[in-house]
């Protein structure tokens, strides 16, 4: 056997080990040569189709490649580690240094060149669905049909390559600074037992408390303003958490004789803070890379669906019409009338309702106020939807926009009904309630008054001409192809509610789209790390459960105990995170006034779904691979 084989056979007899250092490295590979299809496809050679997201896609290529290289280096450290009495028995036996560092060398060289050929198979096993995915949800106009991207697969097996001959380099290097003491006996040095300061611990909470207080707190653009010190506080409180936090409570819970006695609560806590100590820098990482994965997704769906509802519910019309100021007569008619002749060619059946807005003085410095007739506003309710007011003749209702706010000021129904409508005889008609509806859409709001009171009112300062129709159900497509010429046409003028919320997904489809990928890449990883600190102890848990099973361990009290040690280890972080991304995205919310529950709930829902069955799985294998060293 030379020396090549014996190299390559130390993988496949790892291969435990290994299989998530080669199944992680495999999908960061496939995810690499994914973008690289999207930026070689025929569809975007030109450089005038979306080229957004053919930017995007390359930063997201580049962001990808760079943690690519931490990951991998991390992984590797974590597989040398396990194998330091490996590498002392070696020595021992006549290899030297150079031997043993060219053996890893190999090692990795050989996993890397696996896992960069699979990792392209995979992608293109899976390229068509992808580009398939790709094509809705980035909305062109192109087809993104399955090619055979030879460019994409040179430049990702040349790329990759390259990444793991210098971690290889890198890996070998280090390793040579070990000695044949600490190889030999590294696994069986007693650290101590950990200690946590209790001023640190104490510290821990106070900065958590108070980055979340923050966070919860703070409402508008003062949330831009505490972003950076929250991140600072909550970064700092995180990695004291684990480090003291979690060491000082499980010290305390061994010291409570009620529940360390307590059936297998002695064999649960026996090394539990010295595992947290052990392992508290790869939970920091962990916790930080998954809250940077849930905030990223959960704000781009955030902000998408923030864009998109808001569009549908202040506008409850299919296309509406605002001419510009300087506008006559002539070019309004000459407008309307090419708006109805691009539906009727559309064959688009559709309701229109025109107003005109009046404004009349308030006796405020700069500042008009709308008031619309009782039946003016209910042909306009109707045609949208909404609900009709009914008033009496001497009786003004305050119609203010749903959720409207205005920044750094009180809202637009507490300034109106503090005020009066004014008629022309002197008298003063007061608003009797608010009321919130989309009709007319005016974000200062405005009043709506009886018929008879309207003729009342005097002469107005300025009037504006508003049109809206609304199209009748199951007309999506012409009205899509109508909003685009319309906005072809008539831009700044024709608004259209559907071909806005098309546009608005088209640019915003690329990032979400990316966004997505890359946190997935962030989550996998985070996952994976946990992976290799678990199986990194597996040797130390096997020799203790081993003992520990001659004085009387049932198998059912040996899963119990290693169940709840898993799940306390493997979802420590992942509930940091998930805490973390959730008062992220709780202040996400408050910057914008929009409730993202939903969208939170299915960011956050999905994630720790996908945690617990990946969970389920490290856990079968971890379960098996202990009762068969007892056995």
């Amino acid at each position: 056997m030379t020396f090549r084989q014996f190299a390559f056979n130390n993988v496949l007899r790892n291969k435990r080990l290994y299989i998530a250092y080669f199944l992680s490295s495999m999908f960061t590979v496939m995810v690499f040569f994914t973008f690289a299809i999207f930026a070689f496809h025929p569809a975007f050679s030109g450089g005038s189709v979306n080229e957004n997201a053919l930017f995007g896609m390359a930063v997201a290529g580049g962001i990808i490649y760079v943690f690519s290289f931490f990951f991998v280096l991390y992984s590797m450290s974590s597989f040398l580690q396990s194998r330091k009495k490996e590498f002392g028995l070696l020595i021992m036996l006549g290899a030297s240094n150079k031997q043993i560092r060219w053996m890893v060398f190999l090692e990795n060289i050989f996993i890397g060149f696996l896992a960069t050929v699979a990792g392209i198979l995979a992608g293109l096993v899976f390229a068509k669905a992808i580009l398939l995915v790709a094509e809705n949800v980035l909305i062109i106009s192109e087809s993104l049909y399955f090619y055979f991207p030879t460019l994409a697969i040179v430049i990702t097996l040349v790329s990759f390559i390259f990444l793991f001959f210098c971690i290889s380099v890198f890996v070998s290097v280090i390793l040579r600074t070990n000695k044949l003491v600490n190889l030999i006996k590294g696994d069986k040095q007693s650290k101590g037992e950990p200690k946590a300061s209790v001023i640190l611990s104490i510290l821990a909470a106070l900065l958590l408390i108070v980055g979340y207080g923050t966070a919860l707190y703070v409402k508008g653009v003062n949330v831009v303003v505490a972003m950076v010190p929250v991140i600072i506080v909550v970064t700092l409180g995180t990695y004291l958490l684990f480090t003291q936090l979690s060491v000082y409570v499980i010290r305390q819970l061994k010291r409570n004789k009620s529940i360390f006695w307590r059936k297998t609560n002695m064999l649960l806590f026996s090394d539990l803070s010295f595992r947290m100590k052990d392992n508290a820098r790869t939970f920091f990482m962990v916790a930080i890379i998954s809250t940077v994965a849930f905030s990223a997704i959960g704000t781009l769906y955030g902000f998408q669906s923030y864009l998109t509802k808001g569009i549908k519910e202040v506008n409850p019309y299919t296309v509406t019409y605002s001419p510009w100021g300087g506008d006559s007569e002539e070019i309004i008619e000459q407008d309307i009338n090419e708006i109805n002749a691009i539906l009727q060619e559309e064959n688009i059946d559709a309701k229109m309702e025109s107003i005109e807005l009046t404004y009349f003085d308030t006796h405020e410095k700069d500042r008009n106020v709308l008031i619309v007739r009782a039946s003016d506003y209910n042909r306009f309710a109707a045609l949208g939807g909404e609900t009709e007011l009914s008033l009496k003749e001497n009786e003004a209702i305050v119609v203010e926009q749903s959720g409207a706010v205005v920044a750094g000021g009180p809202k637009a129904s507490e300034v109106l009904m503090k005020s009066s409508v004014q008629l022309d005889n002197g008298q003063e008609v007061q608003p009797s309630h608010v009321v919130e509806s989309e009709v007319l859409s005016e974000i200062n709001g405005y009043y709506v008054v009886h018929d008879k009171v309207y003729e009342n009112l005097g002469r107005p300062v300025r009037s504006e001409i508003n049109v809206a129709w609304k199209a009748n159900e199951g007309q999506h497509d012409q009205v899509l192809d109508a909003g685009k010429k319309l906005n072809e046409q008539l831009e700044y003028k024709a608004f259209s509610v559907d071909y806005s919320l098309f546009e608005i997904n088209k640019a915003f489809g690329p990032i979400l789209f990316i966004g997505l990928f890359i946190g997935i890449v962030f989550f996998v990883s985070a996952g994976s790390f946990l992976y290799f600190r678990l199986f990194t102890d597996l040797e130390g848990e096997k020799q203790k459960f081993r003992s520990i099973a001659k004085i009387g361990l049932t198998q059912a009290e040996l899963k119990k105990v290693v169940n709840r040690q898993i799940a306390l280890l493997f979802f420590s972080p992942i509930v940091v995170a998930l805490i973390h991304g959730a008062v992220a995205l709780t202040a996400l919310s408050h910057m914008f006034d929009y409730n993202l529950i939903e969208e939170a709930s299915i960011v956050l829902g999905s994630f720790a779904l996908i945690q617990i069955i990946y969970f389920l799985l490290v856990r079968f294998f971890y379960v098996k691979q202990v009762k068969r060293s007892i056995m």
